[in-house]
């Protein structure tokens, strides 16, 4: 019966009979002494009234080799290992105990006794690869006869590989533990958790940390800690370890360092390093590389080990090196300065030293220049200020050079120079509206204003126009180069006045020339009224035309009868100056603003005049009048041809009315209504001439229209009659096309049912061509793969048969070996010899042994006897052996 049976019949209760099987067991509770006791198989066992079965039928617990497994309680053994009980028969169990169960030589399963529990089921063995260990902790004390040491609760060790390791109670498996692979140019760093010896054989305080940099596989102590691994830094000519010692110690190189010291480690010391664990990585230094071109400066330089504070040293190119700890540059990598001939450098002196390129001694404070062509380094006490470059200048260019010493300005014009140790350039500022004036060209943009004051209705507009006049001239301020000489171009027929502030004295200067400023002169800004009625400081200017030019202006008059009248005027007007006499020139400037002065002077004249005039003989002759008014009457009473203004020689020629305006609304209003008569009998006389043109070009388009329309409906006819001829022809080939068509579908049709059965007949042949050599080729390939099969079953059964054959040979000629020749030989030998022996205690001389079924001719046999006994021991020993093979033969058949 198997187990699940016992177990059914058990739950069903119906038979109190329970089937052990072989390596199975029950607990049976006596209830009237609550006593359990074990029954194992194989038994019938038959349950009584006061007995209850606990627990089973269970199998019993197999430890197969190479496992283990861990009873809790386990029952007490003597030293026989038969289970003990005590006087009640109950199993003596130790409570709270444990006990690891090895495999067994026999292999014999076991079985639980009341009270044992399995703790841990049947494990595996732990095995411990090489360059692997397991770290052990003990919880008792304990003896360990791998170690021949004795352990105490709490010691942690290592069990290290490769081995088997077999579980103990006292010992507990913390961790599994890998060895580290340390490669080329790497490290671990250490840290020892407790005092402990290394694998060295160093011993190592607790808390310290060490590097181990042997290459290969390292397994870290039970009380060794991995930091990190290290890599080592690779070393090139290019780049060095800034490094920092944490401590006091003694480094890789063999050198003693202090606390907080910081060194290199280059090239030259070694190609690769690995940062120590008291060494600080401050940084990765890159070489400097100068040039033959270049040098630079060090400040706190290093010199054998120690830094040179406040020192500064100068090293020149070309060469390679490396900035020892402390050490910084100046300025970093500055190239020697070549100097051309046009081309110096200020320098100055911040330490006292000898300058043996001029022979001389220099103190903190002195500026000199040295100009080339040359090469120049400055040494480390001198301060390169400025370098300087020869400024070409044109004859129309020129600069403000300002002498630091004397504070003179001057203008240098017309060369080139070079800016000595004392000198610099002078930026000369002007007024703001003079910088605006100096970007306008004084000719295309005259008449535009510089102050817009204009009506309500164009004040965006202008404001606008303002915002980028303002954007634009700014933009032109910020690139003028204040140094530089000022200049302005003066137009043909123009003249600028030049004020020279410290001289006080002015200077006029007619067009076309170029003007230079000087440093201190400045020009002189004239605001002319402007816009139309003219109002004042419109326009300004720097330089003033001469003319011939005109202005604009508008005059409100009122006539004798009260008529008021808006004028537009436009006068024509020049200067005439002789431009040799200084004084006759000076008369140019005397009036501020000229244009409004004109302006006003002329309007005073017309109002005088057009006031006693009435309005009817104004309006037939108000050229006479203002004409007269504004030039007057000679002694010919002929009127003048022109308006003079001796105070600056301004001359008006002509006058130009260009609008008369009625002031007055009533006035207005009558002057609109006769224009208005005007305009409508002009109108009335052009549309009745219109309506009859549009009459008479009417009647000619009907009739055109009515011609055309009786040639198009016989032009239609026609077009008609051909139709239905067309239409007559296209039912015709209509009516034969369709016969055709259904004729010609008959036939293809009866032509594709054809082709269609012969290419259906084709794929069917196809079809079962494909089939039958799929088939061929299925079974190919199965016949194939059955040999292949049956091939490398053969060639496995012949390469097992000559393995084990050979085994067998190894086998018999191990035994061979180890049994050894002479003990063969004492083996084969020794029942011969004593049957020898045998037979001579016997008195025989000799012996026939036979099993009666074999013929033996014993005349012959007994002559040989007769004659070889009287022979030689050889011949003795030969026989008997003899005997003696034959016997054996008889009884091992």
């Amino acid at each position: 019966m198997s187990r699940s049976d016992t177990r059914t019949s058990h739950q069903e209760g119906s038979n109190p009979m329970y089937r052990i099987p072989p390596y199975y067991y029950i607990h049976v509770l006596d209830q009237n002494t609550n006593i359990t006791r074990l029954e194992v198989g194989p038994k019938t066992f038959i349950k009584q009234g006061n007995e209850t079965v606990t627990i089973g039928p269970e199998k019993m617990i197999t430890v197969p080799p190479h496992h283990y497994c861990t009873i809790e309680s386990p029952a007490v053994r003597n030293e026989a290992g038969v289970v003990q009980f005590d006087e009640s028969g109950q199993v003596k169990l130790l409570h709270a105990d444990l006990e690891i169960r090895l495999a067994k030589p026999d292999q014999i399963p076991f079985p639980l006794y009341p009270g044992e529990i399995l703790r841990h089921p049947v494990t595996a063995l732990k095995v411990v690869a090489a360059n692997s260990a397991l770290h052990l902790r003990a919880v008792l004390d304990l003896y360990d006869e791998t170690t021949k040491e004795q352990r105490h609760a709490g010691d942690e060790w290592l069990f290290e590989g490769p081995a088997t390791y077999i579980p103990r109670k006292e010992i507990s498996v913390e961790e599994q533990v890998r060895a580290i692979i340390i490669g080329p140019n790497q490290a671990i760093r250490l840290n020892a958790r407790k005092e402990i010896i290394d694998r060295a054989g160093q011993r190592r305080v607790t808390g310290e940390e060490w590097l181990v940099k042997k290459t290969g596989a390292y397994l870290p102590l039970v009380h060794e800690k991995v930091v990190s691994v290290e890599t080592a830094h690779v070393l090139t000519d290019k780049n060095a370890l800034h490094l920092r010692a944490l401590k006091t110690f003694t480094d890789d190189f063999g050198k003693q360092r202090m606390n907080g010291e910081e060194w290199l480690v280059t090239l030259n010391d070694t190609e690769t390093h690995i940062i120590n664990v008291y060494e600080q990585l401050v940084a990765v230094v890159g070489v400097i590389v100068l040039t033959s071109r270049q040098y630079c400066v060090v400040l706190d330089p290093v010199a054998d080990g120690k830094p040179q504070l406040g020192k500064k040293k100068l090293i020149v190119g070309e060469k390679s090196f490396f900035l020892q700890p402390g050490e910084k540059l100046a300025n970093g990598i500055e190239g020697i300065f070549i100097l051309g001939e046009d081309e110096g450098i200020i320098l100055r002196c911040v330490e006292a030293f000898h300058d043996q390129q001029a022979n001389t001694d220099r103190n903190p404070g002195d500026r000199w220049m040295i100009r080339g062509p040359i090469e120049y380094i400055p040494p480390t006490q001198v301060e390169v200020v400025i370098r300087r470059r020869a400024i070409p200048l044109d004859e129309n260019e020129g600069i403000y050079v300002r002498d630091t010493k004397t504070g003179r300005v001057r203008a240098v014009i017309g060369e080139t120079y070079m800016l000595t140790q004392d000198e610099e350039l002078w930026g000369k500022e002007l007024p703001q509206r003079v910088e605006e004036l100096l970007t306008r060209d004084p000719l295309a943009e005259r008449n535009v204003q510089t102050h817009s004051q204009t009506s309500n209705k164009s004040q965006q507009q202008a404001t606008t126009a303002s915002v980028i006049e303002i954007t634009s001239v700014k933009s032109k301020l910020s690139a003028r180069d204040k140094s530089k000489l000022i200049t302005y171009p003066v137009p043909h027929n123009a003249v600028v006045q030049i004020y020279n502030y410290k001289s006080k004295k002015a200077r006029i200067i007619f067009g076309p020339e170029l003007v230079m400023l000087g440093p201190d002169e400045q020009f002189t800004l004239m605001s002319l009224s402007g816009s139309v009625p003219k109002k004042p400081n419109q326009n300004q200017t720097l330089c003033l035309l001469l003319g011939p030019d005109f202005f604009t202006d508008v005059i409100v008059i009122e006539t004798a009868d009260h008529a008021r009248l808006s004028l537009r005027l436009s006068y024509n007007w020049h200067f005439e100056i002789n431009k040799d006499d200084e004084k006759e020139a000076g008369k140019l400037f005397s009036v501020p603003d000229f244009v409004g002065d004109a302006a006003k002077a002329i309007a005073s004249r017309i109002r005088g005049a057009v006031a006693g005039a009435k309005f009817d003989d104004f309006h037939q002759n108000s050229a006479h009048i203002i004409r007269t008014s504004v030039f007057g009457i000679d002694a010919n009473q002929h009127i003048r041809d022109r308006f003079v203004f001796p105070q600056n020689n301004l001359i008006i020629t002509s006058v130009d009315i260009q609008s008369v305006e009625p002031v007055d609304q009533r006035t207005r209003d009558a002057l609109q209504k006769s224009v208005q008569l005007a305009i409508e009998i002009t109108t009335n006389s052009q549309e009745a001439a219109a309506k009859h043109e549009a009459s008479r070009r009417e009647q000619e388009a009907k009739g055109l229209l009515e011609r055309q329309r009786i040639k198009d409906e016989g032009e239609a006819e026609e077009v008609r009659k051909q139709l239905l001829l067309l239409q007559a022809e296209s039912a015709a080939v209509e009516i034969t096309g369709q016969a055709k068509a259904e004729a010609l579908s008959h036939a293809e049709s009866a032509r594709i049912q054809g082709e269609a059965a012969v290419e259906q007949a084709t794929l069917k042949a196809k079809a079962a061509k494909i089939e039958s050599e799929s088939e061929l080729l299925r079974l190919t390939s199965a016949r194939e793969a059955e040999i292949k099969y049956l091939r490398e079953k053969n060639e496995l059964e012949i390469s097992k048969i000559a393995e084990v054959s050979r085994i067998e040979t190894e086998k018999f000629k191990l035994q061979v070996e180890s049994i050894g020749a002479p003990t063969i030989q004492a083996i084969a030998t020794s029942s011969a010899d004593t049957q020898v022996k045998l037979l001579q205690a016997l008195g025989l001389q000799s012996m026939l042994v036979t099993d009666g079924h074999t013929p033996i001719n014993l005349m012959g046999f007994g002559q040989a006897l007769l004659g070889d006994f009287t022979g030689s021991p050889i011949k003795k020993r030969r026989l008997s052996n003899g005997v003696s093979n034959k016997y054996n033969a008889e009884e091992t058949e």
